[in-house]
């Protein structure tokens, strides 16, 4: 089976990358079509793995999770595949990528406060080298995806 990501289709993309809980039958009326109309769609897109879940975002400060930081490491020899099979154990990471380059993996993380932070640091040292910088500000967030203009 094979799906089309036509017109319509990115327009119900976007309309529930903005707002997962917003109703077909609005974002029907938003875009010409009708509700069943548009939860078959959604439903084809699904199935398809297009839409790959529904979630909450959820505010990490408002939370008690103060500090946000992005921490990379650099796997000492032989030390990249026990850090891959630990690294869902660690309640602080948020986000983690396998990368190339001079680091193996870079790591979004929530904490407390500097404090956790250094604990946390204290549990990857085994494995690598890390490098940490502090989140200032985050100036896109969850951007929701486009068509690309070239398709």
């Amino acid at each position: 089976m094979d799906i089309k990501i036509d017109e319509l289709n990115w327009k119900i993309l976007h309309r529930l990358q903005e707002n997962a809980r917003e109703s077909f039958a609005n974002i029907g009326r938003g875009i010409g079509l009708t509700a069943p109309a548009v939860a078959e769609r959604v439903k084809k897109m699904e199935d398809f793995g297009i839409v790959e879940r529904y979630t909450a975002k959820v505010s990490h400060s408002l939370t008690g999770h103060q500090l946000k930081a992005i921490v990379t490491l650099k796997a000492f020899m032989g030390k990249l595949k026990p850090f891959l099979a630990m690294v869902n154990t660690l309640e602080e990471v948020v986000n983690c990528y396998r990368i190339t380059g001079n680091e193996n993996i870079i790591m979004e993380v929530v904490l407390q406060d500097q404090f956790h932070l250094e604990r946390f640091i204290d549990k990857l040292i085994q494995y690598g080298e890390t490098r940490t910088s502090i989140v200032l500000s985050q100036v896109i967030s969850d951007a929701p995806l486009h068509k690309l203009k070239n398709q």
